[in-house]
């Protein structure tokens, strides 16, 4: 894994991204109020799109023809929007925002899983094994095994968040495929066009026609989650990317959820129960060693001491 230098910049943008992406469960949240879960998806999808292609439009980036790339953006668009975003409305409908925000945290876990599947050069090593089980005993013990006894709408809720971690993890293996070879920039305008193809007649037939009479509270929610959240938080990832690379990256995912979980409580009076902040150390240790740099400081540590 990639790993470089965090500068003070590159550590600003990764608070700054963890803020916005925490903040956009809440947001969700809102926005739930007043519509449904594809219509909150649509208007997530739809927004970003058009901010994105506006974007792609002033920076003069090169719009690929072929109907190849475009087929791999309706892909993309199922697997990175369309399924996790509608997965974890839902369950952001029946749970804690906080909660919600801890199983999004094992989607690197996921993603390294399914990439070493997939791609014969990140075979799953024994370090990357650790890390992907420690992952999985915190998703385990966040949920609670009773959850599985006792079957109801909290657990179909929490198997959602679960499922959309998967969604986002099978999604990174398909871009690197499919997409690597264009600007990101425009693989995000692209992946979110074939998102919002795909929602369009999905909310019509589900919930009917978009009414954009809506509340303000309810338009400024749509605002941060579409704008904010989705279309601008791109760039600052990969803003992120350049100057910190993939591997730093990771932390972002781990602020997230501590950002979410106090907007949770302050916002909403949620409190978790302390299992889930048990799964959450347990998806941060995994995190750790799938990046390596802790063992690594550890183990001359270990050989100078002997």
């Amino acid at each position: 894994m990639e790993q470089k230098t965090i500068s003070s910049a590159a550590w600003g943008q990764i608070a700054l991204l963890a803020l916005i992406w925490g903040a956009s469960f809440m947001a969700m949240r809102i926005a739930l109020d007043e519509i449904g879960v594809f219509t909150v998806v649509l208007h997530r999808t739809g927004w970003a799109m058009l901010a994105l292609w506006a974007y792609v439009l002033i920076a003069g980036l090169e719009v690929p023809r072929d109907a190849r790339t475009w087929g791999a953006f309706l892909v993309m668009g199922v697997l990175n929007n369309v399924l996790p975003f509608s997965l974890l409305v839902f369950g952001t409908a029946h749970l804690e925002t906080g909660l919600v925000s801890i199983f999004n945290a094992s989607t690197a876990v996921f993603g390294v899983l399914i990439a070493a599947i997939v791609f014969a050069d990140e075979k799953l090593t024994r370090r990357k094994a650790f890390g992907v089980a420690f992952g999985f005993c915190g998703v385990a013990v966040a949920m609670g095994l009773e959850n599985l006894r006792q079957f109801d709408l909290r657990s179909v809720a929490q198997l959602a968040c679960i499922g959309a971690a998967v969604c986002y993890g099978s999604a990174g293996s398909w871009a690197r495929a499919r997409l690597g070879h264009l600007k990101p920039q425009m693989a995000a305008a692209g992946m979110l066009t074939g998102a919002t193809v795909v929602m369009l007649p999905l909310v019509w037939i589900v919930e009917g026609p978009v009414s954009l009479s809506l509340q303000p509270v309810t338009w400024a929610a749509i605002g941060y989650f579409s704008i904010i959240a989705t279309a601008a938080a791109f760039l600052l990832y990969y803003s992120i990317l350049a100057k910190a690379g993939s591997g730093n990256l990771m932390l972002v995912t781990l602020l997230v959820a501590p950002v979410a979980i106090v907007l949770g409580a302050v916002v909403f009076g949620e409190a978790l129960h302390p299992r889930h902040y048990a799964g959450f150390a347990l998806i941060t240790l995994g995190l750790a060693v799938l990046d390596g740099r802790i063992l690594r400081l550890l183990i001359p540590a270990r050989s100078n001491s002997v």
